[in-house]
């Protein structure tokens, strides 16, 4: 079943710091990989794309798919593939590690999306980050784009941070207390909120480039 992020978007336009924003770069694409990603696919996603370029992951990733039987992760699967096959992929030993770690924890049920409906999003990240190599900003990165929690709001995002900064005129970046506080009108559609805040950030990396 899809999330219904119109409401947020509609509430959102009603800011005076969001309202151009929405004109600008239109609906959030936080639907993306809907019905595409499960939330074993979508960790394996988020530890391979840690500390690399977008490209660079991208390539490894599907190398890394295209070790899998009809190119479907699943834990059981991985824990089948031999790490030297891994790393040749283009998995560094470290991420060998954890994504073997997040295998065995999806299959003896320390990582168990059944119970994610009727968890807390904090519950959620305290699962999560179980999980050698996911740490918080992964779990929010699901939360937001896997789980579509609607108010999530990753404080500890460098971009998040810049898009404050740029949005709200401010003349350091924020703390993550005092960004809590500007997102007191809006809080409870911060996860929409945040993909505005990194287009803005994005947008600001274009212009110095």
């Amino acid at each position: 079943m899809k999330t219904d992020f119109s409401a947020s978007v509609l509430f959102l336009k009603k800011d005076k710091h969001f309202a151009s924003l929405i004109k600008k770069h239109g609906p959030p694409e936080i639907e993306k990989y809907h019905g595409k990603l499960n939330v074993f696919h979508s960790l394996l996603r988020s530890i391979i794309y840690q500390q690399l370029s977008g490209r660079a992951a991208a390539t490894i990733l599907a190398r890394v798919v295209a070790l899998f039987p009809d190119s479907k992760p699943t834990p059981e699967a991985l824990l089948k593939i031999r790490a030297p096959r891994l790393r040749k992929a283009g998995l560094s030993s470290q991420k060998v590690s954890y994504v073997r770690d997040l295998a065995k924890k999806c299959i003896d049920g320390t990582v168990d999306q059944k119970r994610f409906p009727k968890m807390t999003s904090e519950e959620i990240i305290e699962h999560l980050t179980a999980v050698k190599g996911i740490g918080v900003w992964t779990a929010q990165m699901l939360l937001i784009f896997t789980l579509h929690r609607l108010d999530i709001l990753p404080t500890g995002d460098l971009g998040i941070r810049k898009g404050f900064q740029s949005v709200y005129g401010l003349k350091a970046m924020p703390t993550a207390k005092e960004m809590e506080k500007l997102a007191a009108p809006w809080r409870a559609h911060a996860s929409v909120a945040s993909w505005y805040l990194w287009r803005v950030a994005d947008g600001s990396k274009e212009k110095k480039n």
